[in-house]
C-alpha cells in the first residue's frame, strides 16, 4: 500500500511509520516539518498546515491507498483534509481518544456507549471540557468524507519510548532513583494503557485487512493494577525503591491533582476510565508486549535523552518535583504518628 500518513515524526506517527515500513509500504508524510524535521529521509515529505485550505490544496489529485490522521483535533481541519483526498483515497483512519464517552466514570464502556456532546460545535478551544466532544465530531467529519470506508481508532494513555508526556515516565524514572517514593492510593488500583508500538501494529494490520469500524485500543488483555506497574518498574531498574501508598483522601487534601501531579491515579469515583472494554479489538487482532518490555525500553530511552529533551520532558509538567514527594511523605509520616493507619511500606 501507498499511506499518507498527517503528522508522522512525532510518538504515535514515528512508531506509525517504522511499523508501515516494516510491513514493506509505500508512505508519504504530510506535517509542518517542525517537529523532528530530519527523521526517516528515505520517505516522500510534503510540507503545510494541515488547517490551512492552500497548504492541503498540495494534496489535490495525490493518489494514496489509505491516510492515517494522527493528529486531527478540530474537525474543521478533518474535514480540510479529508474532502481534500475524497476520490483519490480508499480509505481514512482517524487516531481518536477513549475521552470521546460522555461518562468516563462508567466501567466496561464498549465502542457503542453514548458519546460526548458540545454546547458550541464551532469551538476550538482544546479543554478538559472540550477535548471529548471535539474528536467525537472530528470522528463524524471524517466519516462524512469517507462513508462506510473510516476507521477510527480510540487509544487511551499511549505509552514507550518517544513519549512526549511524563505520565509513564515519571513512574519509570522515579522508581529507578529508588529509595522511599510515594504511590497513590492502593496498589489494586486498575490502570489500562497501550505501548505506541502495538497500536501502530494494530493499526497498520486493519488497514491491510481493509477495515473500517471503530475500535476502543487500549490494553493489557489482563486486570493490570498501579501496584503492578510500579512493582515492574523496580524490577526491571533493580532500585531499592520503597512504596509508600497514600490514600485518596489524604491526597486531596494536600491538593494533589489526580493524572496531573501523579499520573495514572484517578479517584476510586473516576476508575471507568482505565476499564474500557477492548474485547472487540481483541478479536480484530490487537496484541501486546509484555509489560516489563515497555518500561524497559521507555527507561533506556529516557537514559539516552540530553539534558536540553529531559528538561523539554520535564517542563510538560505532568508529575511532582522531588520537594514536593518529601513534603507530602513527611505529612503522611506525621499522621501516622498521631493516628497510627495501617499503611505499609512495600
Amino acid at each position: 500500500m501507498h499511506i499518507l500518513i498527517v503528522g508522522g515524526t512525532q510518538f504515535v506517527g514515528r512508531h506509525l511509520v517504522e511499523a508501515a515500513h516494516s510491513h514493506g509500504h509505500q508512505l508519504t508524510l504530510f506535517n509542518r516539518g517542525r517537529t523532528n524535521p530530519d527523521l526517516y529521509p528515505y520517505v516522500e515529505k510534503v510540507h503545510g498546515d494541515r488547517a490551512n485550505a492552500a497548504d492541503v490544496g498540495r494534496l489535490h489529485g495525490r493518489r494514496f491507498d489509505a491516510v492515517i490522521d494522527t493528529c486531527g483535533y478540530f474537525p474543521r481541519a478533518v474535514s480540510l483534509v479529508a474532502d481534500a483526498l475524497v476520490g483519490t483515497v480508499e480509505r481514512y483512519a482517524f487516531i481518536s481518544t477513549l475521552s470521546v464517552f460522555r461518562d468516563n466514570e462508567k466501567p466496561g464502556q464498549t465502542e457503542t456507549s453514548e458519546l460526548a456532546t458540545l454546547a458550541d460545535e464551532s469551538t476550538e478551544q482544546v479543554t478538559g471540557e472540550t477535548y471529548g466532544g471535539l474528536k467525537v465530531l472530528c470522528e463524524r467529519a471524517a466519516e462524512a468524507a469517507f462513508p462506510g470506508r473510516t476507521l477510527v481508532i480510540r487509544p487511551g494513555l499511549i505509552v514507550g519510548p518517544h513519549d512526549p508526556t511524563n505520565r509513564l515516565p515519571y513512574w519509570v524514572d522515579r522508581v529507578a532513583r529508588g529509595g522511599e517514593a510515594l504511590a497513590p492510593g492502593t496498589p489494586d488500583q486498575p490502570v489500562q494503557f497501550i505501548d505506541a508500538r502495538d497500536l501502530a501494529e494494530f493499526t497498520i494490520r486493519l488497514l491491510e485487512n481493509g477495515a473500517a469500524d471503530i475500535f476502543n485500543a487500549t490494553g493489557p488483555d489482563y486486570p493490570l493494577t498501579l501496584g503492578k506497574v510500579l512493582d515492574t518498574c523496580r524490577d526491571v531498574s533493580g532500585s531499592d525503591a520503597r512504596f509508600v501508598w497514600l490514600d485518596e483522601a489524604f491526597l486531596l487534601s494536600h491538593d494533589v491533582q489526580p493524572w496531573a501531579d501523579l499520573p495514572l491515579w484517578l479517584p476510586a469515583a473516576s476508575a471507568g476510565f482505565s476499564q474500557f472494554d477492548v474485547s472487540k479489538a481483541l478479536r480484530a487482532g490487537l496484541r501486546f508486549r509484555p509489560l516489563d518490555a515497555t518500561i524497559r525500553d521507555t527507561l533506556d530511552w529516557l537514559r539516552g535523552l540530553d539534558d536540553e529533551q529531559r528538561t523539554r520532558l520535564m517542563a510538560r509538567g505532568e508529575g511532582m518535583s522531588a520537594s514536593r514527594e518529601a513534603e507530602l511523605l513527611a505529612a503522611w509520616r506525621h499522621r501516622a504518628h498521631n493516628e497510627r493507619p495501617d499503611r505499609p511500606v512495600v
